[in-house]
């Protein structure tokens, strides 16, 4: 899986490379692509279902929404390498790049993790954007299908397969939540298309830590996207969503809710319809909102997939993007 990524990476990249068809081809023919990879001309997989990279002029500092938006981008240009998201953060967004992270996980002996975290100068904020499940990123997706438990006193059942990408043992993760400080200075958390991540109890301690800490926790779902609906809500798996669900429908239409619709994915059939008409919107919008909600041919490409499975389509930051950009919200 992961040549049959690098390969479609290449292939996704050459209209914009500087460098000969032949030299490229035979870059990947060699395997010595890392140089191209880590140039700040070369988007990811992910990047290319959404090429926008500046930030939207039309949402003010006072605006709610503009920490969300500026969460939403940092989210998904997280994906991209580091001299990407330098050039993107310094010279696009008018802001400083404090880091870059490529966290080593000692459990699975080998880099897991990446995230980046970037200070705003004008209001002072410290954002921290961490990359999700990469397209072509076979243990990646293994570990998110890994739904075994561990239990740790006081907490709750943790997914394991996400401790086991964290590379955290349970002295750890006591040590992490007893950070009083961290915790008392932060400010907010936004998630977008977040899976469930802990039974019941889970549930229970994270949202007490979220009021003593009167931190905002805002669990961000757009339509029916399948991903926040597993593991699944039910007697067998036991998973538990906690925070505010900020949801929002195929119109990205903004409503607060405890849980999202359809909270187990199987019910109702209403999705295939909204697929259909996702893939319709997709040729529609530029001319309604702007060019700038133009969708890329592998994000279309995708939503015929969708039709397939509903909701698969629906996980990508095209639509979150458009979701903290397009709705109406009073919600800060």
């Amino acid at each position: 899986m992961r040549n049959f990524g690098l390969a479609f990476e290449w292939f996704l990249n050459l209209p914009s490379s500087n460098r000969a068809w032949l030299q490229l081809s035979l870059d990947l023919l060699t395997g010595d692509l890392k140089k191209e990879k880590e140039s700040a001309s070369f988007i990811s997989t992910v990047g290319h279902t959404d090429k926008r990279v500046k930030l939207d002029s039309s949402i003010s500092r006072e605006d709610v929404r503009y920490k969300r938006a500026l969460s939403a981008m940092a989210a998904k240009i997280a994906y991209e390498n580091e001299a990407f998201i330098r050039d993107t953060v310094t010279n696009k967004w008018q802001m400083d790049l404090i880091e870059f992270y490529d966290f080593y996980n000692y459990y699975q002996e080998k880099n897991t993790t990446q995230a980046f975290m970037l200070h705003d100068p004008v209001d002072e904020l410290i954002v921290v954007a961490f990359r999700g499940t990469e397209f072509f990123d076979a243990d990646a997706w293994s570990t998110d299908l890994d739904i075994s438990w561990f239990k740790y006193r006081c907490i709750g059942k943790v997914h394991g397969g996400f401790m086991k990408a964290l590379g955290l043992t349970p002295e750890a993760i006591l040590a992490l939540h007893n950070e009083g400080l961290l915790l008392e200075r932060l400010e907010g958390v936004y998630t977008f298309g977040q899976p469930r991540v802990g039974d019941k109890d889970f549930q229970r301690f994270m949202e007490k830590q979220m009021k003593d800490h009167n931190i905002k926790y805002q669990r961000i779902v757009y339509s029916h996207d399948l991903v926040p609906r597993i593991p699944f809500d039910s007697s067998t798996f036991l998973f538990k969503h906690f925070g505010t669900c900020l949801y929002y429908n195929s119109l990205y239409k903004e409503k607060i809710l405890k849980e999202e619709p359809n909270k187990n994915y199987f019910a109702p059939m209403f999705k295939y319809l909204v697929a259909v008409w996702e893939l319709i919107r997709s040729f529609i919008i530029p001319y309604v909102k702007g060019w700038e909600y133009k969708e890329t041919w592998l994000l279309r490409g995708i939503r015929v997939f969708g039709l397939i499975i509903p909701g698969f389509a629906a996980h990508n930051p095209h639509d979150y993007v458009n979701a903290t950009r397009l709705a109406e919200s009073t919600v800060e």
